[in-house]
């Protein structure tokens, strides 16, 4: 399975990252995993470039790219105002316009961290209508960590049932729009079909 991991930490070292590596390494204890990291801070400069000339420039193609590729994602930001950062938002602002498909149908971890308890409703306020907007497959659990759950019970448990909800996602039928049904889509010569009765008798027997 190919997991990408988007980053949005500022900070290094950063507890953004440290949050994604601890989901990108329990769902790899779930399922076997190509793992790839995507910081986003060091695609800042081209991210602004694309923003302003609509050329995403090398890295941020490969980073695009593999996006695009992931069987399974992991999205996770720090809180700024109330909501992800800017540069969240503008990588997968990014990511729309390069290719409004890129995620659909595709099964997304979303998370975030913050100094306050009090912003964990980011993850239903603002990170879920954003990948839902771009047809992705959220899995139940989101994880929040604020300052004082470091260390703390709770998010351990946290990130392993979200760990798992995303391995199980991904490992399951391909969904309706994501790449490995495209892929899998029939020849011009189109799909067998099975007439009604059948169909019926089937169910019946």
């Amino acid at each position: 399975m190919k997991l990408v991991v988007v980053s949005a930490g500022l900070s290094v070292p950063s507890s953004t990252r440290l949050l994604a590596d601890r989901l990108a390494a329990a769902t790899a204890g779930h399922v076997a995993a190509e793992v790839r990291v995507i910081e986003a801070r060091d695609l800042a400069v081209p991210i602004a470039h694309h923003l302003t000339s609509g050329f995403p420039g090398p890295d941020l193609t490969a980073a695009l790219d593999a996006v695009a590729a992931a069987d399974a994602l992991i999205a996770v930001t720090p809180v700024f105002s109330a909501s992800y950062s800017g540069l969240f938002k503008s990588f997968f602002d990014v990511l729309g316009a390069w290719d409004a498909d890129a995620l659909r149908g595709t099964p997304v971890l979303i998370a975030a961290t913050g100094g306050s308890a009090r912003h964990s409703l980011v993850l239903d306020h603002a990170l879920r209508p954003l990948f839902a907007f771009l047809g992705a497959v959220v899995v139940p659990t989101g994880v929040y960590a604020a300052a004082e759950d470091w260390g703390a019970q709770g998010l351990p448990e946290r990130i392993e049932r979200a760990a798992g909800e995303l391995a199980a996602s991904a490992a399951g039928p391909p969904v309706a729009g994501h790449p490995a049904e495209r892929a899998a889509e029939p020849t011009a010569a189109g799909p067998a079909v099975v007439p009604f009765e059948e169909q019926l008798a089937r169910l019946r027997g």
